[in-house]
């Protein structure tokens, strides 16, 4: 956590303007520090610090005002979580430049202020900001609307935003506020439905410098809650005393609220109800979605500052000409600009707010009822966001158009609409009603809507955003009203909605008790449209969007990294040589004794070989797989590679490299740069990648030096595949890495896969497609009903003498089927177009299957054995795909 922490304050912080450098001299005056800051077109300004006592805290302040005679209006910059008033110095000479006095502060045990945080307890922080304004009526530059009231407005991001809000609440001196990506209930972002947000809890505790550096009844409710993973009503109570909304009603006076799109802290849901409750008290208000936010993105320092300051020549200055923008203005992508890699960011703009729900269109949506499991623990959890962890390459990447979020099989359920018949912009929060039923008292749900491209081939999480929604009674079953995260996303024509349900997330707390859930569909998806909202026809200039993919990948290798520090038992060196060996494997169902995924499985992989794992579905394989990639953990058996147990946290995975469908890149990057970027992003020595070496197994030739949005699907694909060879893993698993491409990039793929085994290493490839099993495989593994059904090379198991092809000319009823695989000596007994594949034990003989066939009267034209393994499969596992 350490190694963040700068970063993670540098986003909790206030926006900052990057300005022209400038020359500061430092004299001391009385009590304090003055420096006169100059630039050369702009008039100089003073600055004088000082710590003030107040009420047995000392508070360190900065003075800013340009010079010149005449009172002026004033304004309080706060800074944000775990910062100082340093971070707000840049926006402050500005604004001084502008005609304003601007006062500074560093918030309790922040900076040199002294104190204990109370996340702006009304008896604590705002208590110190108003005295602060009693300050600001005694200074000469400051002008008065009667004495002892200052004419004084307030701007500040995140924590800074918050205690504007507040102030302005308490204290009937505040004229205008402008709080940025900032909360109005911290219960509710904190404890969203119900649900312990504990990665961002656990961040704001570490950057405020730990639980001790909190007043007493916030640690101990912090401890409390991260200790149970549930919210109780006194800790609710207690935050919802510290937030703006417990003063609704009594904020009344002009507001700007900036709103992070980017944002799994505090989400564009706070501003809204900010924005509905001071408009209730016939306030002023208007609002933006800004580009960035806590997990990232552009924050548009520039464009938020300057629409600030008209804001306050507006209200404070009583400047009827200052242009305060729409009432409602929203920033969108149009694509990357691949010249310089810039985010194209434009303004979308309405007279009205729109709100969360304006312009709501319904989308049908499909899907059975389906059950999913909540883990033993919680674990693995799914993955949106990170917060404080790459949160910020994440979220930008959901923007390009990238997925890179995380949902295990068989613990989510998922429900889809077709393809959309025209361009959908959803610019809200959609609802969806569904009904819940639990093994267990409650159930926890993480709501979200995906974005998926044609052929499923691409899925996207808009802004890494998820809805938590704790589900009482759920024992009983019930209908509940999910209300999702509000974005503004265009749905391209062609594209579907999906509603996904999960029972896991890394940033929240999940039941640590297994149970299943079963959930199933009470209507459509509802989707915001905001029709009133007009995307602008030129673009704003917008910093690059596409640098924190390195944050992103970093920290997905962090989090599967983060499990390779489990102690392992010894390894066997007899087996260190062996890629894999598997060996009694078992694991059962979630509270289940008795019935397995997996069950007694063992089976042997030599170097050199590309073993084909095959099975219906519910066979066991995607089970074996996880286990095997250190997911899971297995009830029963072990798995060895190169004679390394492995387990959740095995350091030997780090020999072993995955391919998951679906692997997303930076569309305007070319393919080496999107490689190259990706193995920085990792942390080990450049050389160590064998960079050229993969690309040769790709084969993707000039490709290479062409941006990926150029690519073909198999091109996309082999690329997927060499970003899993880099670093030359010695075990390769590729999970059908075939899918979505036509005959020929099948070809292609399954070169790829022998040029990699030739070399000596191993390759695993779970598939469907038998006919190019058969082609690329050398060895096989064949599982039903979680068992082994049989294992070899591909050549053993298709010519195997105890498997019958059967001519009849034409189909067989059923019940000759039937008692055919009745007869003596055969195991098995399943039809095929033209005839009969038959499995013999080891009682049984081709002469007397001929025997009992004609007895039956069966039309036999041809008995011998079968070539296929499309026939081989069917036969072993008795026709139950």
């Amino acid at each position: 956590m350490d190694l963040r922490l700068p970063r993670l304050r540098g986003m909790l912080r206030g926006p900052r303007r990057l300005g022209a450098a400038a020359a500061a001299v430092v004299v001391l005056a009385g009590a304090g520090t003055w420096t006169a800051v100059a630039d050369d077109d702009a008039p100089p300004v003073n600055r004088t610090d000082q710590v003030m006592p107040l009420d047995g805290v000392r508070i360190d302040t900065s003075y800013f005002t340009s010079q010149g005679t005449g009172r002026r209006p004033a304004v309080l910059l706060a800074h944000g979580f775990g910062g100082s008033k340093d971070d707000v110095r840049q926006q402050a000479e500005d604004l001084a430049r502008d005609g304003y006095a601007v006062l500074t502060w560093s918030a309790r045990s922040f900076g040199k202020s002294t104190g204990k945080i109370g996340l702006n307890d009304p008896k604590g922080e705002v208590a110190d900001v108003r005295k602060l304004i009693d300050w600001l009526a005694k200074q000469p530059q400051v002008q008065l609307d009667k004495s002892g009231d200052p004419r004084v407005g307030m701007a500040g991001a995140s924590y800074g935003g918050a205690i504007a809000l507040e102030t302005a609440g308490l204290d009937h001196r505040v004229d205008a506020i402008a709080p940025a990506i900032t909360y109005w209930n911290l219960a509710d972002a904190l404890f969203p439905n119900g649900v312990f947000k504990k990665l961002w809890a656990g961040i704001f505790v570490n950057s405020g410098g730990g639980c001790d550096k909190f007043e007493t009844r916030l640690c101990r409710m912090y401890q409390r809650v991260a200790e149970s993973g549930t919210p109780d009503a006194q800790a609710v109570k207690l935050l919802q005393e510290r937030s703006p909304s417990a003063v609704a009603d009594r904020i009344k006076v002009p507001t700007l609220l900036m709103q992070g799109q980017t944002d799994s802290l505090f989400p564009l849901g706070q501003a809204d109800a900010a924005a509905k409750a001071i408009r209730a008290n016939g306030a002023p208000v208007d609002v933006d979605w800004i580009a960035g936010g806590h997990d990232g993105g552009d924050r548009e320092n520039g464009r938020v500052q300057a629409r600030v300051a008209s804001w306050f020549d507006r209200y404070l200055k009583d400047d009827k000409s200052a242009d305060t923008g729409p009432v409602f203005r929203v920033t969108r992508t149009g694509g990357v600009d691949s010249t310089d890699g810039q985010a194209m960011l434009r303004g979308a703009s309405g007279e009205t707010y729109p709100g969360l729900e304006s312009g709501q269109r319904s989308i049908a949506l499909t899907g059975r009822e389906q059950s999913f499991d909540n883990p033993a623990g919680s674990n693995p959890p799914a993955v949106s966001a990170l917060p404080g962890l790459g949160g910020g390459g994440l979220s930008q990447l959901s923007s390009l158009g990238v997925g890179v979020s995380l949902d295990f099989p068989g613990q989510f359920a998922g429900f889809e609409s077709a393809p959309v018949t025209d361009d959908l912009r959803i610019t809200g929060s959609p609802t969806a009603t569904v009904h819940v039923k639990s093994t267990s008292d409650d159930a926890v749900l993480f709501g979200k809507v995906y974005d998926v491209g044609p052929g499923g081939a691409r899925q996207v999480l808009p802004s890494q955003l998820v809805t938590p929604l704790r589900v009482e009674g759920a024992k009983a079953g019930k209908d509940v009203t999910i209300t999702l995260p509000a974005i503004d996303h265009d749905i391209e024509k062609g594209h579907r909605l999906r509603l996904v349900l999960a029972s896991t997330d890394l940033g929240y707390a999940s039941p640590a008790a297994p149970a299943t859930y079963t959930v199933s569909l009470k209507g459509d998806l509802k989707v915001p449209t905001a029709p009133g909202v007009a995307t602008a026809d030129t673009s704003l200039p917008a910093w690059v969007w596409w640098l924190p993919l390195a944050g992103a990948l970093t920290a997905l290798a962090l989090l599967l990294t983060g499990r390779r520090r489990t102690a392992t038992p010894a390894p066997d060196p007899e087996l260190a040589e062996v890629p894999l060996v598997i060996t009694d494997l078992s694991k059962r169902y979630a509270r289940s004794a008795d019935r397995y995924a997996v069950k007694e499985l063992s089976f042997r992989v030599e170097k050199g070989q590309v073993l084909g794992l095959l099975g219906p579905n519910g066979a066991g394989k995607t089970t074996t797989l996880r286990m095997l990639m250190g997911l899971i953990k297995p009830d029963g058996g072990e798995i060895r590679v190169f004679g390394h147990a492995i387990r959740p946290g095995a350091p030997v995975l780090s020999r072993v490299g995955a391919f998951v469908e679906g692997a997303g890149f930076l569309p305007h990057l070319s393919g080496r740069e999107n490689l190259e970027l990706y193995w920085q992003a990792t942390g080990r020595p450049a050389e160590d990648a064998h960079l050229d070496e993969a690309l040769e197994i790709a084969g993707l030739g000039d490709a290479l030096a062409r941006a990926v949005r150029t690519y073909s699907q198999g091109m996309r694909q082999r690329l997927a595949i060499a970003q899993a060879m880099l670093g030359m893993p010695d075990l390769l698993i590729l999970d059908e890495p075939t899918n979505g491409l036509d005959p020929p990039q099948i070809r292609e793929m399954r070169e790829v896969m022998i040029r990699y085994a030739a070399a000596g290493r191993t390759v695993i490839v779970s598939s469907h497609l038998l006919a190019e099993v058969e082609q690329s495989c050398t060895h096989l593994v064949v599982m039903d009903r979680g068992r082994l059904v049989q294992a070899g090379p591909v050549a053993e198991i298709i010519g195997s003498g105890d498997t019958l092809l059967v001519g009849t000319g034409t189909p067989l009823d059923e019940p000759v089927v039937e008692k055919i695989a009745a007869l003596p000596g055969v195991v098995s007994a399943v039809p095929t177009d033209d005839g009969l594949l038959v499995r013999l034990d080891a009682d049984g003989s081709a002469q007397r299957l001929v025997v009992e066939l004609v007895r039956l009267e069966v039309p036999v034209q041809a008995v011998g054995p079968h070539r296929r393994l499309e026939d081989a499969f069917l036969t072993l596992i008795g026709g139950s795909a």
